[in-house]
């Protein structure tokens, strides 16, 4: 019996490792010298990373000194969200202003103080509330958070002008851009932040590698989340994960030269997708369908087909989807994200995300609109042999 040939489209979880990346973590491990080191093998070491570092800074428009290499997105996030970042010479906020669909490693992972924190409504696409920011602003020296792209929906922000406004009153603001980087142009000036944050494994790079980026050399967090040595020119200690760094900088490099013909692919194969669900499923509802959203992001319901019997019947057929993040995948909860876009609770239980990426085709779209039609089909004899 031939095995089914599986189709992953799960790529805001964790994109595949791209080929080229992975043959260059294996040339990099092949590297004996620790960065830190003056002797020939330890500058090679050096040299790795350096190179990786203008990559990464490349893909955001940024300075390659201002690149921190962390473990992840979420030691980035959690280095940054804290009452110690500041502009040099000046103190550090006294208020985080948070949105409320952020990722958990921003809502729960920040470093202030619970009654220092306010949470920033959304509207029912998922687009922070600017009406009840600004009656925050002005008020004390806030750090705000919100993500460019939320890794259950797809829905982005309108940071740029989250960035205009909060400056104009004398305040700080950090974008995760974990979802948005590689899918999206993104650019630290054009956007106007004084932070991104950034992971490796959303673009086809290897897991446990990311970055804190910083607008100017005249920005710092002042407490470390890591302290020890000296490295990342003592922003984060600790003996650099070579192998993944040099991973992260070709991974970007790829995305960077992609960036506009992939996005115009994807975007196209996930209104394909779109279109197809909702053929097979009339009653189907998109989730934020009609707000900004990621080109390879699909989140859909179809009512009365729960989330977890939905995953089984799919994954029985060789897809994978998800639910909603990974991060909390295998906890039977609500997504926090579609409680505060206020959808309603029995739709929200069969949420499904769709995520596409660099290996996805149309026949992987087609084969999941067969599929559905499938799991649909079954669902439909059911209610009617339940009336």
């Amino acid at each position: 019996m031939t095995a089914v040939q599986r189709i992953y489209l799960d790529y805001n979880a964790t994109a595949p490792l791209r080929p080229e990346v992975a043959d260059e973590v294996v040339r990099a491990l092949a590297l004996p010298g620790n960065a830190s080191s003056v002797h020939a093998e330890g500058r090679a070491a050096r040299a790795c990373i350096e190179r990786a570092r203008e990559q990464v800074a490349a893909l955001v428009g940024a300075r390659a000194k201002n690149v921190i290499f962390t473990s992840g997105g979420t030691e980035a996030s959690n280095t940054v969200l804290s009452p110690s970042f500041r502009r040099l010479g000046q103190e550090g906020a006294t208020r985080l202003l948070i949105g409320a669909t952020e990722h958990p490693c921003g809502l729960n992972g920040h470093r202030f103080s619970a009654d220092s924190v306010a949470t920033l409504p959304v509207d029912h696409s998922g687009v922070v509330d600017l009406d009840r920011l600004r009656e925050h602003l002005g008020e004390e020296r806030v750090l705000v958070s919100v993500q460019l792209a939320n890794n259950e929906t797809g829905v982005l922000q309108p940071v740029a002008e989250i960035a205009r406004l909060v400056q104009d009153h004398g305040g700080l603001v950090h974008s995760d851009a974990v979802q948005a980087v590689g899918k999206i142009p993104v650019d630290v000036a054009a956007l106007g932040v004084d932070a991104l944050t950034l992971s490796a494994h959303k673009i086809g790079g290897p897991k446990g590698i990311g970055a804190l980026i910083l607008a100017s050399d005249q920005l710092e967090v002042a407490d470390r989340l890591i302290r020890g040595g000296g490295q990342e020119k003592g922003h984060r200690a600790g003996t650099e994960n070579v192998a993944a760094i040099a991973g992260f900088g070709l991974a970007a490099e790829l995305a960077r030269a992609e960036l506009n013909q992939e996005a115009a692919r994807l975007e196209a194969l996930r209104d394909e997708a779109q279109a197809l669900i909702r053929r097979v499923a009339p009653d189907a509802v998109i989730i934020a369908g009609e707000a900004r959203r990621l080109p390879n992001t699909l989140a859909f319901a179809i009512p009365g087909l729960k989330a977890e019997t939905a995953l089984i019947a799919f994954d029985l057929e060789g897809i994978a989807l998800s639910s909603g993040s990974a991060c909390s995948s295998g906890k039977v909860r609500r997504s926090h994200v579609l409680d505060a876009m206020g959808v309603d609770p029995q739709l929200a239980e069969g949420v499904l995300r769709v995520s596409l990426g660099w290996k996805t085709t149309k026949e992987d779209v087609i084969r999941l609109a067969e599929a559905c039609e499938r799991v649909v089909n079954t669902l439909y004899k059911r209610r009617a042999s339940a009336a």
